[in-house]
């Protein structure tokens, strides 16, 4: 394993950059890969009209343990049947009542997009823009309303636990390119520009299956390692997403580098990141019919200035 420090994150930042591509105001990234014509691509490949949601309930019981000052959703009627019954909705003609609600939630509570403002360094964030840019109003740049037309191309589902006949990874196992090039190859997909990877490691599987959430939220999880920077820059994929809490290996591979694929793949490569990605389902529908690739749309909410979105990613096959 080739030793990765902080300046080794730096230097691989500069390497596998997308820094002025698609010019001084881009602030869509590496989305800039799903062209129109990867989308009709994409939409020519269901066959049976199978839709499947990759997301995880929004709910309180979610795996937010209060990190970071994240929290569970908390769901709140506004209106409901009781004050239908107690006439508190008399106001409304012939008898007729309504229910509403509210939710309070971060954004990034459960399954989610990162924004291309999500992280920075060197007072830096992605095509060099300033991080002064993101205030305690939101972000003034690279928002997640900047990609509010949708994500929306070719998914790809690689399944780690599959490949390798075990029911989930284990902490700390490190995925390296070799892992995904096998896992498609095993699989007969290709990775093709654009695509939208979707990388199961089996982590959410167990902690539903065992009841508990306890160390999901950046305890010890398996997850793509720094060195798949390059496979991603290289092969010009569009977005990855994960079934973990944060895309990455953790224990991460540097010390004194806090997530480094993020500071590498988002910041520097514009690459969009999903997290908390709900991936069974897809897994044995993938599974049943033998196809790994899909038409994918997982759309963000055009939350004005927001670092990140919930989302509920849906595969149609």
């Amino acid at each position: 394993m080739t030793t990765i420090d902080a300046r080794t994150v730096r230097e691989w930042g500069q390497r596998y950059s997308n820094w002025g591509r698609w010019g001084s105001e881009d602030q869509r990234g590496t989305l800039n890969f799903i062209t129109p014509d990867r989308v009709l691509a994409a939409c020519a490949l269901p066959r049976s009209g199978l839709v499947v949601s990759c997301a995880l309930p929004f709910d309180s019981k979610g795996p937010q343990s209060g990190v970071g000052g994240r929290h569970n959703p908390i769901h709140t009627m506004l209106a409901d049947g009781g004050d239908a019954i107690a006439g508190a909705q008399d106001f409304l003609p012939g008898g007729f009542n309504y229910a509403d609600d509210a939710i309070s939630m971060p954004l990034q509570c459960g399954t989610q997009w990162d924004a291309l403002s999500h992280v920075f360094y060197d007072g830096k964030m992605y095509n060099g823009r300033d991080v002064s840019l993101v205030t305690s109003r939101g972000a003034q740049a690279n928002s997640i309303d900047q990609i509010a037309d949708g994500v929306v191309g070719r998914g790809v589902l690689l399944d780690l636990p599959r490949l390798t006949k075990q029911d989930w990874l284990d902490d700390g196992t490190r995925i390296l390119p070799q892992h995904l090039d096998d896992c498609a190859e095993a699989f007969g997909v290709s990775i093709e520009r654009g695509d939208i990877l979707l990388v199961r490691t089996g982590m959410m599987t167990r902690c539903l299956q065992e009841g508990s959430w306890e160390g999901y939220c950046g305890g010890p999880a398996p997850g793509l390692s720094v060195e798949c920077a390059r496979w991603l820059y290289e092969r010009e994929i569009a977005a990855v997403a994960t079934d973990t809490w944060g895309v990455e290996v953790i224990p991460n591979e540097t010390k004194d580098c806090f997530q480094p694929l993020h500071m590498i793949s988002l910041r520097n490569t514009g690459l969009l990141l999903g997290e908390i990605f709900h991936l069974d389902a897809l897994a044995r529908a993938c599974a049943e019919d033998g196809r790994y690739a899909f038409l994918f749309t997982a759309p963000p909410l055009p939350i004005t200035g927001a670092v990140g979105s919930p989302i509920n990613p849906l595969a149609i096959k």
